[in-house]
C-alpha cells in the first residue's frame, strides 16, 4: 500500500478521542508517549548556519550545545557516515541525509511503508561495518499488518545511493502483528563480530515477552543478511524463534556496546517506574511481565508480576523508581570530553533531559541530569567521530543538537 494512502486509512482512527487520552497517561506515567505525526511536512528542515552555541553547566565543568538542524518531525535515528554526513529518520516515514557542510536532503526514496500511528512508525537507523564495500543502510520501523490496522517490528535494508536507498529487502517481520501504536522498540546495533542486534517491544501484549514463539519483548541477533546464527541460544529449542538472543524485555529503545568489555547495554521503559538498564547475556530472561520494578498505571502490581525479582530472572544493573522515559544511549569515549571517559549518556522523554551515569564496571556510582532548563524530550543520544556528542528530540519540530567543549567556536562543520 502506499505511504500516503495508508495514513489517509487510519486517520479516523486518530481521532478517536480514547486515543489522545491513552498516549496522554502513557506520558504522564513515564513511558515512551508521543503523537501521530502528520502525513506532510509544511516547511522542511533548516540547517542552522550561524546558530549560536549555548553555555550550560554539568558537576565537572561548562559544555556547549550548539542546534544544528531544526524542522526534523519527530525524528527518531541518527546514524554517522564515512564521508562525515549523517542519516537522520523522521517517525513519520522519512529518511534524510545530512551532508557534511550541513545541507539537508529531501526525503530519500526507498524507504518502507510505515505505521505512522501513536509511538510507532519508521525508528531507528544504522549503517553495516562494511558499509564502504556494501553500502547497506538498516531501518527498524512498525510494519503494518496487510488490514492497516496493527503493527509489528521490522528492519528492512537497501544500499545507500544519491536518489536514497535500492536493492531494498525486509530481513525481520514481527508475527503476528500485536502493536496499535505502542510498544514497537527499536534499536539497532552491530557488535564487533559483525551481528546485527535489534530490539523489539511487546507490542502492550506483557505475555508476549515470555513466549519463546513470538519475537515481542524480544532482543534479537542476526546475521547482516537476516539469517540466524548457527550459536544463537534458542536455535534448537522446540517452538522457540531462533532469532531470539534474549527475552523478557518490555519496550528497549536503548542499546550500545560498552567501549572496555565490548557486551551490549540495552534500556527499556517500565511502566509506572522501573525504566531499566541491562547487560544482555545469551539466553537471558529479564522478566517482564513476570518482574518489575514499577506499577501499572493505574498504581496496582502488573497483573502476573511476582515482585522485584523471581529465580531465573536477570535482575538489571539500574532502575529508576520514577520514570524518565528513557530512549536512545551512548558511551562516550572520545577525546573532546576526557572528563566524561566511559560515562554513560541516556535521552529523557517525560521528564525532557539529558541522563549522565557515572559507572564503576556495571554499577552506577553516579548521575547528572543534564539539560532540563531546555525542556526538550531527548530521543537519541551519538558520540560522532569528532567526540562530539548529537542529540535527537522529538518534537513536531524537533532538532539536531551538538554538545561540544565551551572553547569550540569553529565554523559549523557537523
Amino acid at each position: 500500500m502506499h505511504q500516503a494512502a495508508f495514513r489517509t486509512s487510519i486517520g479516523a482512527w486518530q481521532r478517536r478521542p480514547w486515543c489522545g487520552v491513552a498516549i496522554g497517561i502513557a506520558m504522564l506515567c513515564g513511558c515512551d508517549g508521543g503523537s501521530s505525526p502528520s502525513a506532510d511536512v509544511a516547511t522542511p528542515p533548516v540547517f542552522l548556519r550561524d546558530a549560536v552555541a549555548v553555555q550550560h553547566e554539568s558537576r565537572q565543568g561548562a559544555f556547549a550545545v550548539r542546534e544544528l538542524v531544526t524542522g526534523l518531525e519527530h525524528p527518531w535515528g541518527l546514524a554517522f557516515l564515512p564521508d562525515g554526513g549523517m542519516l537522520v529518520t523522521e517517525r513519520p516515514g522519512r529518511l534524510r541525509r545530512i551532508a557534511s557542510g550541513g545541507q539537508v536532503s529531501a526525503p530519500l526514496a526507498g524507504v518502507p511503508d510505515v505505521f505512522a500511528v501513536g509511538q510507532s512508525g519508521l525508528l531507528d537507523v544504522a549503517i553495516s561495518p562494511r558499509f564502504a564495500a556494501d553500502g547497506w543502510v538498516y531501518l527498524s520501523y512498525a510494519e503494518p499488518n496487510w488490514r492497516g490496522n496493527k503493527a509489528g517490528t521490522a528492519v528492512a535494508r537497501g544500499r545507500l545511493t544519491d536518489a536514497g536507498l535500492a536493492d531494498v529487502e525486509v530481513i525481520v517481520h514481527q508475527e503476528p502483528k500485536l502493536s496499535n501504536g505502542t510498544h514497537v522498540g527499536s534499536r539497532l546495533l552491530f557488535d564487533d563480530s559483525g551481528h546485527l542486534f535489534v530490539t523489539a517491544g511487546d507490542n502492550r501484549v506483557d505475555a508476549t515477552a515470555q513466549q519463546l514463539d513470538h519475537l515481542q519483548g524480544k532482543v534479537m541477533r542476526l546475521e547482516p543478511d537476516g539469517a540466524v546464527p548457527d550459536d544463537n541460544p534458542f536455535l534448537d529449542r522446540s517452538g522457540a524463534r531462533g532469532e531470539i538472543f534474549s527475552l523478557g524485555h518490555r519496550n528497549p529503545q536503548g542499546m550500545a556496546l560498552h567501549p572496555r568489555s565490548r557486551a551490549v547495554w540495552t534500556h527499556e521503559h517500565g511502566p509506572k517506574g522501573g525504566d531499566e538498564i541491562n547487560v544482555l547475556m545469551a539466553g537471558a530472561n529479564y522478566g517482564w511481565p513476570l518482574v518489575t520494578h514499577g506499577l501499572d498505571y493505574s498504581g496496582s502490581p502488573v497483573e502476573g508480576s511476582q515482585g522485584e525479582s523471581a529465580p531465573g530472572m536477570s535482575e538489571p544493573i539500574h532502575y529508576w523508581p520514577v520514570s524518565p522515559a528513557i530512549s536512545g544511549m551512548a558511551f562516550y569515549s572520545g577525546q573532546a570530553f576526557p572528563q566524561w571517559q566511559d560515562n554513560l549518556f541516556i535521552g529523557a522523554l517525560a521528564t525532557r533531559e539529558l541522563i549522565r551515569l557515572e559507572l564503576d564496571g556495571e554499577r552506577v556510582v553516579g548521575e547528572e541530569r543534564l539539560l532540563g532548563e531546555r525542556g526538550q524530550r531527548i530521543r537519541d543520544v551519538r558520540v560522532g567521530p569528532d567526540g562530539f556528542i548529537y542529540l535527537l528530540t522529538d518534537e513536531p519540530a524537533g532538532s539536531l543538537l551538538r554538545i561540544e567543549p565551551v572553547a569550540q567556536d569553529a565554523a559549523i562543520d557537523p
